[in-house]
């Protein structure tokens, strides 16, 4: 059975926030595990918890400062290659969301178009005297996209019947 997409949000009851943070790092560790052995890594995990007053470590004291040593060694290039501040992450963050919104807005306007062609071919009257300079490019964009494919239904329609009259003869 599919799980529910579950919202990314702070859990406010106490009890519930700290039984998901305890499945959770219980998953996170053992993936952890099966990351270091099938791929042959060395990894570790440290955490921090409100609910427990002592770290939780991952595997051993011994491989954690291992892996952090290694880690120290690296040039500081190789070390911030692939790290990301808050900040950074933030920004990419808005910088993908406010893409999406860009589309949902694109989508939501050439709907709003598509509502006026068709409430236009309805009436028969036209619906255009209101529209800003952009819905009317949209408009003309879509109606173009809808001419456009009546010609090619009309071209692969055209090329069936060709295609069965030559096949009758």
């Amino acid at each position: 059975m599919a799980r529910k997409k579950v919202k990314i949000a702070y859990i406010i009851n106490n009890s519930a926030r700290k039984a998901t943070f305890n499945k959770r790092k219980k998953s996170m560790m053992k993936k952890l595990g099966e990351l270091s052995i099938l791929c042959g890594v060395d990894a570790c995990a440290i955490v921090y918890s409100p609910f427990d007053s002592q770290v939780e470590v991952w595997s051993s004291q011994s491989m954690v400062e291992n892996v952090l040593e290694k880690f120290k060694n690296l040039p500081v290039i190789e070390k911030s290659r692939k790290m990301l501040s808050q900040e950074t992450y933030l920004i990419r963050m808005i910088f993908k969301e406010n893409e999406q919104l860009k589309k949902v807005r694109r989508k939501n306007r050439e709907n709003e178009m598509k509502a006026v062609l068709f409430q236009s071919l309805t009436t028969g009257l036209p619906q255009f005297q209101n529209l800003k300079l952009m819905d009317m490019d949209v408009l003309g964009r879509l109606i173009n996209n809808k001419l456009n494919d009546v010609d090619n239904k009309g071209k692969t329609l055209g090329e069936k019947v060709t295609g069965n009259q030559n096949q009758d003869q």
